[in-house]
């Protein structure tokens, strides 16, 4: 309600005992009217001026106190006079009150939009019955909708918070019934809250996979319902029955009489950092016994960073108390090395804000009360109170979690040592029986040594795949390109006196191509079985020649062309009908690929490869 007193003063010689009557009158209006939160009041000469108006109406008419005093109705209520002056007015010139006159009009509190009142006023008398003022009393219908809209965003809000923890937190009764579980575990295990509420938490799908499981969480139960908060490390069943080892913490919650009345439970994911976000709607009293639950810390800033709520576990990582850190702002948090630079940055992100992680790509430090630093991961979550954007940042302590990736990767590069050296081996191998086979070949008749040489070309194909293995560094792939190259120059050495005046040529519309390596051993073999074919077989009786290998791609879809300007393919020759070894074992390597291969009815000898290999990426290793 808002009440307005609106007075006359005359200023004629006799009014000096009526101007002490109506600072009376005055006096015990506003003492009788002050005291409800939902009124306002305000006095107004014969002139529509304001002599005195209370913080109530000032605040509802979006104004200080003194921006109203002796000013009149239509200087500090332009929108609004039009509607209420002829209303003052009849008052105080009639005498008669105007009770329930609903209002809508605009008022500075309200820019750009009408507000409705229903107002009431009434005139003030002297004793000799002269009217001295006009008490307008008011009601803001959409002041009093506001406050329960503004009920029901901070209940969302309370919601969202809760949704945007990472940590798992739930709320069950003393004796192990679930009754609330965030989202996180949920969508972990791929169930809805439905399926799990009312039941006894061992029940439940995250532990009934295993007996031992569930009697040591009957245990940790009875153990929390006595006072004791238990912790401790489990693995859990998630989704498609798969497995996930939680650090799992139950705490007890009492309320203020020190009985036990709740046991919280929440876990951290301590593989992949799985975390969980509360899902509980309660009071924000029961949030905030539930944040303070969570393995997480919990920091909401404000836009000027300052510090607004911290939750036990954030002042345990850095040595403050809750006090101490609400004087400190988030700059005091950071090393010192970045603390000039991080204001910027935190307005930056404030100018487009959104929930992400913090500097995923680099390794971030928080600093301690004394000055220690610990490496962390943050999370950053803006919310929209009415007072404007707030940034819960999730901080978690990663030390544990660096000095395993640190053995991680000291175990990968030892492993990526040994698989470089068994491909080196493997190469070197191949190499030996290359040679045995050239050795060999020298004491066979001339009529087979061509075979010896054959199975010679296939191994070497084999070893250069080892060997560029090896090279790369890159132990799942090859690059197909350089590949083909450098097996047409071994080939070329192989059959030197036969390409003496034929010319290779390797080609690609990229200038890199890659294959997996279970495609890549069957397309160096089908390559070195065409080129054989072209260099023995396609310029017999011709002076010279040229064998052109052309590689391209269309997304994921590979086309080698294989073509030579040679005599072509005899009558019936193909592909797996030939009495060749190597013709023979073509089919064979195009089905390795799940590929196919076509030959083209044209000049020469031409074969066309089309190849999906999805196990590779073009991407750099």
């Amino acid at each position: 309600m808002i009440f307005t007193v609106a007075v006359c003063m005359d200023t004629s010689p006799a009014a000096a005992a009526d101007k002490l009557a109506l600072l009376e009158l005055k006096s015990s209006a506003l003492d009788a009217l002050l005291g409800h939160s939902d009124l306002g009041l305000a006095i107004i000469d014969c002139d529509l001026r304001y002599q005195a108006i209370n913080n109530t109406l000032a605040r509802f008419n979006g104004l200080s106190v003194e921006s109203h005093l002796g000013r009149s109705v239509h200087d500090v209520l332009p929108q609004l006079a039009p509607v209420i002056e002829p209303m003052l007015r009849s008052v105080i010139v009639q005498g008669e009150e105007i009770t329930n006159k609903e209002i809508l009009a605009e008022a500075p509190s309200t820019p750009g939009r009408k507000a409705q009142w229903l107002a009431s006023y009434r005139p003030i008398r002297a004793d000799d019955g002269r009217i001295l003022g006009v008490l307008v009393i008011a009601v803001n219908h959409t002041v009093e909708l506001e406050l329960q809209q503004a009920k029901e965003e901070s209940a969302s809000l309370v919601r969202r918070v809760i949704d945007s923890l990472v940590s798992f937190v739930g709320i069950m009764e003393p004796d192990g019934t679930l009754i609330d579980a965030n989202k996180a575990p949920l969508d972990a295990a791929g169930i809805e809250l439905a399926d799990v509420q009312g039941r006894k938490f061992w029940d439940c799908f995250w532990w009934s996979y295993d007996s031992d499981i569930q009697q040591q969480l009957r245990e940790a139960v009875k153990a929390a319902a006595q006072g004791e908060t238990v912790r401790y490390d489990v693995v859990i069943r998630t989704a498609n029955d798969q497995r996930m080892t939680i650090d799992f913490m139950l705490a007890p919650l009492r309320n203020a009489e020190d009985e036990i009345v709740y046991l919280i439970p929440s876990a951290i994911d301590i593989t992949a950092r799985v975390a969980g976000e509360n899902m509980l709607k309660y009071s924000e009293e029961r949030f905030r016994r539930v944040v303070e639950s969570t393995q997480d810390g919990l920091i909401l800033v404000d836009e000027e960073g300052h510090i607004q709520l911290v939750n036990r576990r954030s002042t345990e990582m850095f040595g403050y108390d809750s006090e101490q850190m609400y004087q400190l702002t988030v700059e005091d948090l950071v090393p010192d090395s970045i603390k000039a630079a991080h204001g910027d940055l935190r307005r930056g992100y404030l100018q487009a804000p959104q929930a992400r992680a913090m500097a995923a790509m680099r390794e971030l430090y928080a600093r301690r009360r004394d000055g220690s630093l610990f490496p962390v991961e943050i999370g950053l979550t803006p919310l929209n109170f009415p007072e404007g954007i707030r940034i819960l940042a999730t901080i978690v302590d990663i030390s544990v979690q660096k000095n395993i990736q640190q053995n991680l990767i000291r175990s990968l590069n030892e492993k990526t040592a040994l698989l470089n050296e068994v491909h080196h081996r493997v190469k070197n191998n191949l190499q030996v029986v290359s040679s045995l086979l050239s050795l060999q070949a020298r004491s066979v008749p001339e009529e087979v040594r061509g075979y010896f040489d054959e199975s010679q070309g296939r191994i070497k194909a084999m070893a250069l795949i080892h060997q560029l293995l090896y090279e790369q560094k890159n132990f799942d792939r090859i690059e197909a390109v350089s590949y083909m190259r450098r097996l047409g120059d071994l080939l070329s050495r192989s059959y030197f006196s036969a390409m003496r005046n034929v010319k290779m040529i390797v080609e690609s519309e990229q200038e890199e191509s890659y294959l997996g390596l279970d495609v890549a051993l069957p397309f160096g073999l089908l390559i070195n079985e065409l080129v054989t074919n072209s260099i023995k077989h396609a310029f017999l009786g011709r002076d010279s020649g040229e064998i052109r290998l052309s590689l391209s791609e269309n997304g994921s879809e590979k086309q080698l062309v294989i073509a030579d300007n040679g005599v072509g393919l005899p009558e019936g020759v193909r592909p797996g009908v030939s009495h060749s070894l190597g013709f023979q074992l073509i089919p064979g390597l195009v089905e390795q690929m799940h590929a196919t291969l076509q030959v083209l009815d044209t000049e020469g000898a031409v074969f066309q490869l089309t190849l999906s290999d999805t196990g590779a990426s073009d991407e750099q290793p």
